[in-house]
């Protein structure tokens, strides 16, 4: 119970205690240190003074009340008393945080019915094609959690089945609306996207201070890692934060022209976070809902000018040329509808790109190239002026065919050095140390030979089990790539941990299978190293 001090101003009358009691449905929330992901999650005692559990039983969520504030969660019973109390409602991390009420507010707890948008999801599996409007309500319910992942899943393999281009411009639309939108003082706003898949493909932070330093607007969003070793923004807060506010991002831009911070702190198409998170380890790709993913981002970030890297290779997410050009078409006809001019190039990705796999030690690379460092990764720097090359195009004062070899006099000079020291310092300090695993061990080639092929998925697997990106120094440093000749037990990689457990599995899962193959002369067909 709640007792309130009434008071009489002015009147002289003493104060006196009026008692406010919980009604019978409602009980007092309690924080439970359980991370769900996504989901909310409510506990309850099977001993509950307030509700009566099995009038739940029916139900797969219920509805939370408390003022103004409404949050749908699952439900779940305990019997232990020192979790949640009788009258008690324990709220896991995702729920008390997005419920936002302090611990020990009074909550009311009903059956809640399931989102009425799961009938155009139904729809969607029985072969219907769904309008504007139910996919606009599929992604609301998507932006409130009121989806578990297994209904996530469900609309995600009904649309990889089939999509039209009416539902893909549809499904762009809402969710690039259902977040932050972005607006910015320049009629030209450029920025560039790698659909991924590439280990050390680090390119954004070379090229967002090339292209900043000649004074275009770059204001860069990235992602997170959720199954790679490391995504841009994991690297970049090796240097500097990247969870910055919207107000502090566009400071940083209009000090800088440019940005690198990640994409979900400043809630950009927060629809598609909750999608890519169930995607990924479903291994979800399809075209249409990748294609959707990007430019609503890219829609809700105020992006006039994009540029999309497709590598192509045997372990990329394209295998095919053909492949490559369907995929093309797609975004330059969403770009087209939105009014985004969208260039897309066709990389690489037989193998990784740079020296490094995990967030400190593809942070020594990049650093590397805009130092102009003589060892610095030729392919990183090469593939970075190139696509920087394509941004600097989009500048109306710069004359046609010109754009790589101003790219080229902006890293060679120190500017987009010095840009970069510039957009650190903006950005502030990060809370992460820079120094890279101090467990290693070297992988050797089993044969002598020529490196024919790399595994990228393989590599990848063994940079995350030593630890990356959650341990930014874990990772694979890279000695040898496609073309190189290698002798018998020379090493091919080094890989570098913190956690003994964790060093002592990625060294095993390398030396079991290092994903390298070799051509050797007495193995024409190749050898696993």
């Amino acid at each position: 119970m709640i007792w309130v001090n009434m008071t009489h101003g002015g009147t002289g009358i003493l104060p006196h205690m009026i008692e406010i009691k919980p009604t019978r449905h409602e009980l007092k929330s309690r924080r439970i240190n359980l991370d769900t992901g996504r989901e909310n999650v409510a506990v309850i005692s099977r001993r509950s003074t307030a509700l009566r559990p099995e009038v739940f039983r029916g139900f797969s969520r219920v509805e939370l009340r408390s003022n103004s504030k409404v949050l749908l969660a699952t439900l779940l019973l305990t019997d232990d008393d020192s979790l949640v109390g009788p009258n008690e409602l324990g709220l896991a991390e995702p729920a008390f945080h997005r419920f936002a009420e302090p611990v020990g507010t009074y909550v009311s707890v009903t059956p809640a019915p399931s989102p009425a948008s799961l009938d155009a999801v139904r729809a969607k599996i029985q072969g219907r094609t769904l309008g504007a409007s139910d996919i606009d309500a599929i992604v609301e319910d998507l932006t409130h959690f009121r989806y578990s992942d297994m209904e996530i899943a469900a609309f995600l393999v009904s649309s990889a089945g089939f999509m039209t281009s009416g539902e893909l411009l549809a499904l762009t639309r809402a969710m690039s609306k259902a977040g932050t939108q972005l607006k910015w003082n320049a009629n030209v706003i450029v920025d560039k996207h790698c659909i991924g898949g590439i280990p050390g493909n680090r390119t954004s932070m070379i090229v967002v201070p090339i292209v900043a330093a000649h004074g275009l607007t770059i204001p860069k969003t990235s992602s997170r890692a959720i199954t790679s070793p490391a995504g841009t923004a994991d690297t970049m807060e090796v240097l500097a934060r990247v969870d910055l506010s919207v107000e502090a991002m566009k400071e940083v831009v209009a000090a800088c022209n440019g940005c690198l911070v990640w994409g979900g702190h400043v809630n950009l198409s927060p629809a598609d976070d909750i999608l890519i998170g169930v995607e990924r380890p479903l291994s979800l790709d399809a075209h249409e809902q990748m294609v959707a993913s990007i430019l609503s981002k890219k829609l809700a970030a105020g992006s006039t000018h994009l540029l999309i890297d497709l590598p192509i290779g045997p372990n990329a997410k394209l295998t095919s040329a053909s492949e490559a050009m369907r995929l093309r078409k797609l975004f330059e006809f969403v770009g087209d509808h939105f009014g985004i001019e969208t260039e897309v190039v066709t990389t690489d990705g037989r193998q990784p790109i740079g020296c490094g796999i995990g967030p400190a030690l593809e942070a020594q690379d990049v650093m590397a190239v805009l130092a102009n460092e003589p060892l610095a990764p030729r392919d990183l720097l090469e593939k970075s002026l190139r696509l920087a090359a394509h941004l600097l195009e989009r500048d109306p004062a710069l004359r046609g065919g010109a754009g790589y070899a101003r790219a080229r006099e902006l890293l060679e000079s120190g500017a987009a050095l010095r840009q970069m020291q510039k957009i650190i310092e903006a950005q502030g300090p990060t809370p992460y140390r820079a120094e890279v695993g101090t467990l290693t061990a070297d992988i050797p080639a089993a044969v002598d030979g020529v490196v024919s092929t790399i595994d990228c998925l393989r590599l990848n697997r063994v940079a995350r089990t030593a630890g990356a990106p959650l341990d930014k120094g874990a990772g694979i440093k890279l000695f040898r790539k496609i073309g190189d000749r290698v002798d018998q037990g020379e090493p091919l990689y080094r890989v570098h941990a913190f956690e003994p457990s964790q060093f002592e599995l990625a060294v095993a899962m390398a030396q079991n299978d290092p994903g390298y193959l070799i051509d050797g002369h007495d193995s024409p067909g190749g050898v696993r190293a």
